[in-house]
């Protein structure tokens, strides 16, 4: 007969006394700061094309193809609670 291992223990996560709030303004200016990123990157994209429109294609297309890397950093910003909650449940 072989012996059964004790339980892992699984405590939910918590907070240490304090910190929760200094952490939510924490995580509230990253979300600020990545909404700002998100606008400038597409701002500079739309820039390049335009600047590229005329004997500089490649330029604009580089523009062109920088936007759905600004739209996929600002998407997983916006999921990232959501999915990392996934692992917690």
């Amino acid at each position: 007969m072989v012996p059964r291992p004790a339980p892992v223990p699984d405590p939910a996560p918590q907070a240490p006394p304090g910190l929760a709030e200094k952490m939510e303004v924490l995580l509230a200016w990253g979300k600020w700061g990545v909404l700002v990123c998100g606008v400038a990157g597409l701002f500079i994209c739309a820039g390049q094309m335009a600047i590229g429109r005329k004997n500089r294609s490649a330029f604009a297309a580089d523009g062109a193809t920088g936007i759905p890397w600004v739209l996929g950093g600002l998407s997983l910003a916006a999921t990232a609670a959501p999915i990392v909650g996934v692992f917690f449940k």
